[in-house]
């Protein structure tokens, strides 16, 4: 969905510029806004993979903890 935001806003743009026209404030702010969300988007995948691979090595320690307390 957020594609079809990015495309339309550079739809908007062009065709200012095209006209010779200043683009709005508002079309520069919902453009801005949009690739400002998608940094943060990237940034939480980002966040989202590490606690992913902390979980995981979490879950090898809890395992290699009870094989020790099992000898």
């Amino acid at each position: 969905m957020k594609k079809f935001a990015v495309a339309g806003a550079a739809i908007a743009l062009m065709s200012l510029a095209a006209c010779g026209e200043k683009p709005a404030a508002e079309t520069n702010n919902a453009s801005n806004e949009v690739v400002v969300n998608e940094a943060e988007n990237a940034a939480n995948a980002a966040d989202n993979a590490a606690n992913v691979a902390m979980n995981a090595a979490n879950t090898a320690n809890a395992a290699a903890n009870a094989t020790n307390a099992a000898e």
